[in-house]
């Protein structure tokens, strides 16, 4: 899967990328990303050059017949790990999940936002992305992305053609700037200067309030 997907969805969709030298080749790295659309977390592994392992709804991972198994083949064969998201311990459970990827030296991906912007602003960051900076000690790269909205639409069952835009800022540390602050206010901190790298990589107009995600979604 990661030696096919990836070339095939870069000759097709074409996206430019940027500053993708400031991924680190290894160790534990946080991608902290923008949210626009479903493909996002396909667009993101396709471009970088490691493995990034992102969350994904468990229904993806659960469907009977063929089509069920095909969807679990491709999530997983993309590296996502399932997330019960109507599960009340879920966001718990997801943390530790992002917390062993990152122990185990890997890339996670995130969108601090929680779920997709459906008019293209910048939502307030969810604080669960400073968490595993702080807790885990690794760098925080932001990722602007551009364009994936227009791939597939909300509502649209097939992908389309789209200009896509991926630009990837300088990492960002925290190690030890946040000692004796305490923890709610060092979160809010960090998670808004993560924002503010990913809002000047994309030009979005800020929010100012948080996303929620619809019941349908």
């Amino acid at each position: 899967m990661h030696l096919l997907v990836p070339p095939l969805a870069k000759a097709v969709w074409r996206p430019t990328v940027t500053g993708i030298e400031h991924v680190p080749a290894t160790g534990g790295v946080i991608l902290a990303s923008n949210h626009l659309s479903f493909v996002d977390s396909v667009v993101i592994p396709i471009v970088v050059p490691r493995k990034v392992v992102f969350l994904a709804k468990s229904d993806y991972f659960t469907g009977q017949g063929v089509r069920g198994t095909a969807s679990r083949l491709w999530f997983e064969g993309l590296g996502m790990l399932p997330v019960d998201r109507d599960d009340k311990k879920a966001a718990l459970t997801s943390l530790d999940t992002a917390l062993s990827v990152l122990g185990k030296g890997e890339a996670f991906g995130i969108y601090p936002e929680g779920t997709r912007s459906r008019d293209g602003r910048l939502y307030r960051g969810r604080t669960g992305v400073a968490h595993l900076a702080l807790t885990a000690g690794v760098p925080v790269v932001p990722v602007g992305l551009a364009g994936t909205q227009d791939i597939q639409p909300v509502g649209s069952a097939y992908p389309r053609l789209a200009k896509v835009t991926v630009s990837f800022g300088p990492p960002l540390t925290f190690t030890d700037r946040y000692d004796g602050v305490p923890v709610g206010r060092a979160r809010r901190e960090v998670t808004d200067e993560i924002m503010e790298a990913i809002r000047g990589l994309t030009g979005q107009e800020p929010a100012g309030v948080y996303n929620e995600r619809p019941p349908d979604i």
